[in-house]
Parts: structure tokens; C-alpha cells; sequence
């Protein structure tokens, strides 16, 4: 495994052929006045379709660990993600794949009255801020496994999972918390996956005109976009369900002070 980190270089945001919504999160503020530093800890969209350029630049990055958040579902859809020499790839599924599969297979190849039955009047975001209450209160294991890898040896890291802006970017989001960042500073960080370079691709089996039509975007749309709304959703269940942050680390998680302090060593700049 790759154990040195490299040095201190500045946020990287290369043009990627193969993987979309990749990013440094270097650079956010935490509450003690550090920042997280640049080069530590990454986000993207899965890895399946890396070129080979694309693999030569995430190899330059001297990862140690590829947390993949997807589950076996995503990845007959996608494929695995290509191999880094060195790199530990860490599969760590954070939902089911027979949850809502004829929902996924419905958005693939529903028509339109199909989709107005599954997504309209407000169901599709529904969905979405239901996924991410469950994520938060249902997973707890999973994301107190990357926290103690992230503290004991697991940086540089990358997590995604398979557009990068949900089960990856709360997984970010929870990592970040863990250190002291603010989370209106997360939630910039997590809006991000919006820009239009950054998107998942929506895959339908009816690529024509009225199977992409504006209707049916509009429909998709929630299931696509990075909405405020859903990541407040996850702050509101934390807070909600522990009483806070702190207690959610502590009791959710079973982080404790050390594990705290060893995570900030890694992640944050120097006092």
C-alpha cells in the first residue's frame, strides 16, 4: 500500500475524460480555524470508465484507499472500477441493491405515464431525503469504519460512489463533520456536484427525443441534482435522532476523543 502522503499542493481540478465529479475537498474552514489540506481527501463519481490518463493522474495523487460506497446492483450497471496499483479499494455498500430495483429499472425504461406515477407530485425528491435519513440512521457502521480507516492509516482517500453527490457526498459530509467543519461549508462543498461538468449522465433505454423530453428530465431531475433540502435532511436526522454532532460521533459512530484528534493530525493543516 501506498503509505507516504505527498506534500501540500493546492486544490486540483483536473479535466477527467472517464470520471465525472471529481475534487479535492482541501481548503474547507474548520471550526478551530485550520483547513482541511489539500491532497488528503477526494470525491467522484465512480471509476468504471477511467481512460488510461485518467488512471495515470489518480495514481500520481498517491492514494491509499478507494472507498467505493456502491452496491452490486451499481456495479452490473457500470462495471468495477479499474484497478490502481496499490491501492486499496474498499467496497462499502450503503444501500441495498433490491431496494427500489424495479424503481432504478423503471427509471430506465419507464414511459412517461410510468414516471409520472413514480416520480410526480413530489415523490422523486421525497425519495431522496428518505435515502438520506436512512443513510444516516441505518448505516452507522459503514461510516464509522471509514472514520477509524481515515484516522489509523486510509489518506490520501478517495470516496464515490456512482455519481458522487449522495452516499459519496454524505460519506464526505460525515468524514468533515468529524473534523470540525462548518457545515455551511460542507453544504457548498456538496452543491458543487450541480455544475454541469460534474453531472451523472442519465442512462434511458429510450434515448429519442420523447424518451429525453423536457417533461421527463423535469421528472428525473430530483433523482440527479444535489438539492440543499436532502443534505438538511441528513443534518436534521443527526441532530434529531443524537442531539447534535458531537453525540453523533460519540454514540452513533463510537468515535472517540483520540480517533477525533487522530483525524484532524490527517486531515486538517497544521496549528
Amino acid at each position: 500500500m501506498t503509505q507516504q502522503l505527498p506534500p501540500q499542493v493546492p486544490s486540483i481540478e483536473p479535466e477527467l475524460t472517464g470520471v465525472r465529479n471529481f475534487r479535492d475537498v482541501g481548503g474547507l474552514p474548520a471550526l478551530d480555524g485550520r483547513r482541511v489540506r489539500h491532497g488528503r481527501l477526494f470525491r467522484s463519481g465512480h471509476l468504471a470508465h477511467a481512460t488510461g490518463s485518467d488512471a495515470a493522474f489518480l495514481s500520481s495523487l498517491g492514494l491509499h484507499t478507494i472507498f467505493d460506497f456502491r452496491n452490486e446492483a451499481d456495479m452490473l450497471l457500470e462495471g468495477p472500477d479499474i484497478p490502481l496499483q496499490g491501492v486499496r479499494n474498499l467496497n462499502l455498500p450503503l444501500s441495498d441493491p433490491a431496494d427500489g430495483a424495479e424503481f432504478w429499472q423503471m427509471v430506465r425504461d419507464g414511459d412517461i405515464e410510468q414516471l409520472r406515477s413514480i416520480l410526480g407530485d413530489g415523490q422523486a425528491a421525497a425519495r431522496m431525503s428518505d435515502s438520506y435519513r436512512m443513510i444516516i440512521t441505518e448505516r452507522t457502521g459503514e461510516h464509522s469504519r471509514v472514520l477509524h480507516s481515515l484516522a489509523e492509516d486510509s489518506v490520501p482517500a478517495l470516496m464515490h460512489c456512482a455519481a458522487g453527490k449522495d452516499r459519496a457526498g454524505l460519506s464526505i459530509a460525515v468524514s468533515l463533520l468529524a473534523v470540525g467543519v462548518e457545515r455551511d461549508a460542507i453544504e457548498a462543498d456538496y452543491l458543487k456536484s450541480n455544475d454541469p461538468h460534474r453531472r451523472y449522465r442519465v442512462h434511458r433505454s429510450d434515448a429519442s427525443p420523447a424518451g429525453m423530453s423536457p417533461e421527463v428530465m423535469e421528472l428525473l431531475s430530483p433523482l440527479f441534482d444535489a438539492r440543499r433540502e436532502y443534505l438538511h435532511t441528513a443534518f436534521e436526522t443527526i441532530d434529531r435522532t443524537w442531539g447534535g454532532t458531537e453525540r453523533y460521533l460519540t454514540e452513533g459512530l463510537g468515535i472517540t476523543p483520540r480517533t477525533r484528534e487522530q483525524l484532524r493530525d490527517r486531515l486538517l493543516d497544521e496549528v
